[in-house]
């Protein structure tokens, strides 16, 4: 029932801009604090940022702060993530999850996860 499509990545440029999107199917959209989390290869899962459910308050990991907006359409059922001013450390899988009725930075408190999308930046 529940399911998680990201899209939106890409082949870029340094310097150039992706928008990512997450398509939830989940019956309470706004219940969910949402995030994006992305892995290279070789490396672990890092959090990139999240919008928490109650107040949709923001927070972002330090590397993207200023450069990243994540954002959400509870009416679209639909997360964001616009990426700006992209440099080749931003390549990673981009993965959409969602954490029922809780807020967190940690990959461990979301139960459910899209399958990834592609980012490749380019020097």
């Amino acid at each position: 029932q529940v399911q998680l499509v990201e899209s939106g990545g890409g082949v870029v440029q340094a310097g150039d801009s992706l928008r990512l999107s997450c398509a939830a199917s989940v019956r309470t959209f706004s219940t969910y604090s949402w995030a994006w989390f992305r892995q290279a290869p070789g490396k672990e899962r890092e959090f990139v940022a999240t919008i928490s459910w109650r107040l949709g308050s923001t927070a972002y990991a330090d590397p993207v702060k200023g450069r990243f907006t994540i954002s959400r359409s509870i009416r679209k059922n639909t997360v964001y993530l616009q990426m700006n001013n992209l440099n080749p450390e931003d390549t990673a899988t981009y993965y959409c999850a969602g954490a029922d009725r809780r807020a967190s930075v940690a990959a461990s408190e979301y139960g459910i996860w899209g399958p990834g999308t592609q980012v490749t930046v380019s020097s």
